[in-house]
């Protein structure tokens, strides 16, 4: 089974790291296309259901209870705490937010209530069952797809491919706004071909309107002997995205790269200019499209 959750309910405390520094700009995460320049209240507890050899977030996702910085919150306490930091949004990231479904659930319902977006900041393992259920009260979908090879996932992240591209579809079928994301690992899911692969599938299967991120990967946790990402390889892929009909292709964890930023799909012009982690400058007017050639532009502003 992966990513299986019950549909029971509770609002038992729960332990949540970084109480100390619970903001991040959803420009973070990455989320280009989802309330762009807002602060989003993001919580994450310990634990996941991959072991993935490259974990970016080991030391939250692989450490024991003992070892953990932790507090406790209820979900009440976590609404509260992002209205009172003007957040937009209450984003489940750090770790995987399957694992703790039914405490996301309690605070998504009540994010809904108070006027907040929601956010998963997710690998995808998770059930259509449990997806189903929080969908009415989950605004974005931000996943990972890993590799587009199932020998990867079995080898890397102990898992499966199939069940992140299943739970990907109904996600869209529901109305979340999705962004996909592509760590680039060279030598292990760089391959041009698996690349042209996943594009035409995120293409075919999410939409060209989807927002796809190809990200550099730097040493860490079991994989310190592998280099960080080429940029030219970064470059190749947003290069394939565009030649394949992607609007949105990213180029991430590259400081000040051009291809951070969002441009028109229909004139190119540049829409949303990203510096670190700060917008410098949105045109994309309040109805959505390019204030040079009216093209409409999928974003979700409010």
């Amino acid at each position: 089974m992966y990513g299986r959750t019950g549909t029971a309910h509770c609002s038992l405390l729960f332990t949540i790291l970084y109480p100390v520094k619970p903001l991040t700009l959803l420009r973070k995460k990455p989320l280009y296309h989802f309330l762009p320049g807002t602060l989003s209240y993001s919580q994450g507890t310990i634990g996941c259901n991959f072991r993935c050899s490259h974990c970016q977030n080991w030391t939250i996702s692989q450490v024991k209870l003992e070892q953990a910085h932790i507090r406790e919150i209820t979900p009440e306490e976590s609404v509260a705490q992002a209205l009172a930091f003007d957040c937009a949004s209450i984003s489940w990231t750090y770790n995987e937010p399957t694992i703790w479904h039914e405490f996301t659930y309690d605070s998504a319902r009540l994010a809904h209530k108070a006027g907040l977006k929601t956010v998963y900041v997710t690998n995808g393992y998770i059930t259509e069952d449990a997806l189903r259920d929080i969908s009415p009260y989950l605004d974005a979908f931000r996943v990972d797809i890993k590799a587009f090879r199932d020998e990867f996932y079995r080898e890397t992240c102990r898992a499966h491919l199939q069940p992140v591209l299943d739970s990907s579809v109904v996600a869209r079928e529901l109305g979340m706004h999705i962004e996909v994301i592509n760590l680039v690992i060279p030598g292990k899911n760089d391959d041009p071909k698996e690349t042209r692969n996943l594009i035409e599938w995120v293409h075919d299967n999410l939409g060209p309107q989807t927002p796809i991120h190809f990200t550099r990967f730097y040493p860490m946790y079991k994989m310190k002997d592998t280099s960080p990402t080429p940029v030219a390889t970064l470059e190749r892929a947003w290069q394939m995205a565009k030649d394949a009909g992607m609007e949105y292709p990213y180029v991430g964890n590259v400081a000040g790269h051009k291809y951070e930023n969002t441009y028109c799909p229909g004139c190119g012009t540049l829409l949303i200019d990203r510096s670190g982690f700060q917008i410098a400058r949105n045109i994309i007017t309040g109805d959505k499209k390019c204030p040079d050639c009216g093209y409409g532009i999928t974003v979700v502003l409010d």
